[in-house]
């Protein structure tokens, strides 16, 4: 007797296929088409935060019943000495696969809602269940197609798999073709193109492959950091009945832009007490006290020093770094990534960032699409982020609300091209600005810089403070960045800010 009947192969590869798929791809739909045959529901091709899994994908249930009672079927076959290939055996692994992470998706799910730092200290009892479910699909009289760590690393990828979708899920927003393929992206940092590889081979050494993030200044950039690094691996230890890390605890970020050099240096590398003023005491940095299943994310990478940019070089090559005022040498067991807005081919052009830096950065890198972007693909979905925003300030039973505030102040007020230069970031504010004044008035429609500062200078009574502080209002309206206002003019960066916000009219915040 064979294993797989007529019809039977298609259906379990498919299901397999799904195991192992990116699930923010056009693929899911076409493997799920393929299960279900006739029985396939068409609904949306991307998967969103708004709306629950269910309405975006209405055959999930459909393939779980497909999937359990197939799974039972063969299993039930190969205990009683079916015969089968070994591309068959392949094809129902990756359908119990498929079975075991949909059975235990909720418990995940729970143990991912618990308290920040409980991780490590609460027993994750449905383990042994797991571990009986697995048998149950994988041991048999004569063979066992799974030994012990095998399900230990299973159950450590299933929590991964499920924190992965929670973090892109919930927080990569936008139902545009741009959005989507964002949420793609981020899900392939993590996994790889290749899962079965991923699985086997890449799961313990993806911390050796940094990632970059670009994109304008309101994008998201901080998001996507935070998606990757609270989705590595962490390995189960089954004898404490505990993952070897806090899931929760697995970023530590380091943003660049309101530091000094010597600050910045001791909050990546530490210092040594009385390496410089002010260092009162021994301090470990963030690479230092990542860890090994955690990520350093450093934010406005384009800003540090060439000194800094050296030393960071040496991380990425060899791992190997020292406190500030020690010459012992520090293993670094994490992550590297590292975003930023500026376009980092013409800060190599114009020597503010080492060529050899970036190519150590580039293997793996993520763009940040634009709020106009995402309008441009799909205009009816302001209307959806306006939503996930308000939901942000307001209790539920006011969101259709304030909701139907904002959609009628952009209608009548802010034209459909206008181009959001914050982004997501101006969004926002737009929304929190209806709610607290009924109005909200981007600054480049209230008052244009360019023109008030020619303005001002035509008149030739201008003192130099006031045309100082206009120049700095113009071109920190252009970047959006004190720090690059000021590397622009040639100031301190704290002069440009408190240039700016000399200015009456000026309604600016830090970015």
């Amino acid at each position: 007797m064979s294993l797989l009947r007529d019809g039977e192969a298609v259906v379990t590869a498919a299901l397999a296929a799904i195991a192992d798929c990116n699930p923010f791809l056009p693929q899911r739909i076409d493997l799920e088409r393929r299960a279900l045959g006739d029985c396939f529901v068409e609904g949306g091709a991307v998967w969103h935060a708004e709306g629950d899994q269910a309405a975006l994908s209405p055959n999930l249930d459909r393939l779980r019943a497909l999937a359990e009672h197939l799974g039972e079927e063969l299993r039930g076959r190969l205990a009683s000495g079916a015969d089968a290939t070994p591309l068959e055996i392949c094809s129902y692994q990756g359908l119990v696969r498929y079975v075991i992470f949909a059975r235990y998706e909720e418990p995940w799910f729970s143990l991912l809602e618990s308290t920040p730092g409980n991780a490590l200290r609460e027993n994750v009892d449905f383990y042994e269940a797991f571990a009986n479910d697995t048998r149950h699909f994988l041991h048999f009289p004569r063979r066992k197609l799974i030994d012990e760590s095998e399900i230990e690393h299973l159950f450590a990828l299933g929590f991964q798999v499920r924190r992965a979708f929670h973090q892109i899920f919930r927080q990569i927003f936008g139902g545009s073709l741009p959005a989507a393929r964002l949420r793609a992206t981020v899900w392939q940092s993590i996994f790889t193109h290749d899962f079965p590889r991923y699985r086997s081979d890449l799961y313990d050494r993806m911390d050796d492959i940094p990632t970059l993030i670009t994109g304008e200044s309101g994008t998201g950039k901080e998001l996507v950091a935070r998606a990757i690094a609270l989705s590595r691996y962490i390995p189960f230890e089954p004898r404490k009945k505990r993952f070897a890390a806090d899931h929760s605890s697995m970023m530590n970020a380091v943003n660049l832009s309101a530091l000094t050099p010597t600050l910045i240096e001791s909050e990546l590398f530490g210092h040594r007490r009385g390496a410089f003023t002010g260092a009162h005491e021994d301090r470990k940095g963030w690479l230092e006290a990542c860890g090994r299943y955690g990520a350093v994310f450093i934010d406005e990478i384009g800003e540090l020093e060439e000194s800094i940019q050296v030393k960071l070089l040496r991380v990425l090559q060899t791992r190997a770094f020292q406190r500030i005022g020690e010459t012992q040498a520090r293993h670094f067991d994490g992550k590297v990534i590292a975003a930023t807005n500026r376009d980092l081919s013409r800060e190599i052009e114009t020597g503010r960032f080492r060529k050899d830096l970036y190519y150590r950065l580039c293997a793996d890198q993520v763009r940040t699409p634009t709020l106009r972007e995402q309008l441009a693909d799909s205009p009816d979905d302001l209307g959806n982020l306006i939503r996930i925003l308000v939901r942000r300030v307001v209790c539920e039973e006011e969101v259709t609300r304030l909701c139907d505030e904002v959609g009628t102040w952009l209608r009548t007020h802010i034209p459909q091209e206008y181009p959001w230069p914050g982004n997501m970031r101006e969004l926002e504010q737009c929304v929190r600005s209806v709610l607290i004044r009924g109005e909200y008035h981007p600054q480049a429609t209230a008052s244009g810089a360019g023109d008030d500062f020619a303005a001002l200078f035509g008149t030739g009574q201008a003192t130099v403070d006031e045309l100082i502080q206009r120049y700095c209002r113009l071109v920190y309206e252009q970047t959006g960045s004190y720090q690059e206002t000021a590397r622009r003019i040639g100031l301190d960066r704290r002069t440009v800010k408190a240039r700016i916000e000399a200015i009456p009219e000026a309604d600016e915040k830090e970015e």
